[in-house]
């Protein structure tokens, strides 16, 4: 009687839009494991991570994926987040887990180990390699990078924007006149160079980086920054609408590069702007801070609803602020990570409306291997920072802008 061979199950998971080789190579070689079934992530999750649809819609991807004959199953998975497919790992019960070297995380390999999953992570291919400007990231209504994903033009890996972000990284909402009337200090920021594609409505100023791409759609211009910033605070603010005027250190943030700190006292724009570009410096923070997405912040919060602004609170903005720069400055970490936590939790004093509902949910997430968290920008979602003694593999680590 002839004995009937049983493959192990192998799963692997990811979003598959805009399948490409890469993909289907990935498909292949995990598929050498034994019988592949596939979790593709939701049209929702994709837009709670990414901060934007996706080009190809669930259903599509789904039809796509299972076309791959390398494929024996695949499905949607039923959860968010970078973990929405731990009900489809129950059901499956594969014997291995495989990601690719982009792909795994710490998450996922406790998933793993706490149902006896193996965990395998490959590296990247030739043709995986080689689809990367063919990235999921792009935005079909942008013509420029629909190009490049099309392959229509030569020039559209150079026409790609290089602008950076920001990141704000303690004292922030003290470059609003209403907060720093009760208590002038100084706000901390970093212009980071775009080496990841940030949702929108997540706190890395993206409205005002959309509102620089207008002037400038590529690149910052070589001139002085400071002139820049102010240059872009004034476009974005245009004095003829009414309502809320984005702070200044959304501006100064994305154009002044390097490490800098601004000082407010009870007006839009800060007295004077400090900046380092110490290598040492530098270094040490992108060793220390990363990033790490949670959801866009949803539409209709209001993180200014119920705020409670007094000198006291305002003095242990500024306080915690002072204490993260000068922490920054001689490379201590226990004292950056107590001023940098000290300052988010005077901002949520101030603003408990940052903390929208699933915010606390992340952060209980990362406490694990953060020595310090807070949301990046005005909260209610969006991006944790984290200050960490190395970073971890789920987050994404930053890379200040130098000076040319």
């Amino acid at each position: 009687m002839k004995t009937q061979t049983t493959h192990p199950k192998v799963f692997v998971t990811g979003f598959f839009d805009l399948l490409n080789s890469g993909h289907v190579s990935f498909l292949r070689e995990t598929a050498g494991y034994g019988d592949l079934y596939v979790g593709i992530g939701s049209d929702s999750t994709f837009e709670e991570l990414k901060g934007r649809a996706p080009v190809c819609s669930e259903q599509e991807r789904l039809y796509m994926v299972k076309a791959v004959r390398y494929v024996k199953d695949a499905f949607i998975n039923s959860g968010s987040g970078i973990l929405d497919f731990l009900e489809e790992l129950d059901r499956v019960k594969p014997d291995i887990l495989v990601v690719n070297s982009d792909g795994g995380n710490d998450l996922k390999r406790a998933a793993c180990e706490s149902r006896g999953v193996k965990y395998v992570i490959i590296g990247q291919n030739q043709y995986c390699e080689a689809d990367t400007a063919r990235s999921v990231d792009t935005d079909p209504k942008d013509p420029i990078l629909r190009a490049e994903r099309d392959n229509t033009t030569p020039l559209a890996p150079i026409l790609r924007s290089t602008l950076p972000y920001r990141i704000d990284i303690a004292g922030t909402w003290i470059d609003q006149p209403y907060v720093s009337e009760h208590g002038a200090g100084w706000a901390i920021t970093a212009s980071i160079e775009p080496t990841h594609e940030f949702m929108e409505r997540g706190g890395m100023s993206t409205s005002t980086r959309n509102a620089a791409k207008k002037i400038w759609p590529f690149e910052l211009p070589a001139y002085n920054e400071e002139m820049l910033a102010r240059m872009l605070f004034c476009f974005e603010n245009d004095p003829e609408n009414e309502g809320h005027v984005s702070g200044a250190q959304d501006a100064i943030g994305i154009c002044v590069s390097g490490l800098s700190r601004h000082y407010y006292d009870a007006h839009y724009w800060p007295e004077r702007i400090e900046t380092v570009y110490d290598e040492d410096i530098l270094s040490w923070l992108e060793e220390h801070v990363c990033v790490v997405p949670m959801f866009p912040r949803r539409p209709g919060c209001s993180v200014v609803d119920g705020k409670d602004i007094n000198p006291e609170k305002v003095k242990a903005l500024t306080d915690a602020a002072a204490r993260c720069w000068d922490a920054i400055m001689v490379k201590d970490l226990t004292a950056f990570a107590d001023s940098f936590q000290a300052s988010f939790e005077a901002q949520v004093a101030m603003f408990p409306a940052m903390m929208q509902p699933g915010v606390q949910e992340w952060i209980d997430k990362v406490r694990p291997y953060a020595l310090a968290w807070k949301m990046l920008g005005a909260g209610g979602g969006g991006h944790l920072l984290i200050v960490v003694d190395e970073i971890p593999d789920f987050a994404i680590p930053v890379k200040i802008r130098r000076r040319d």
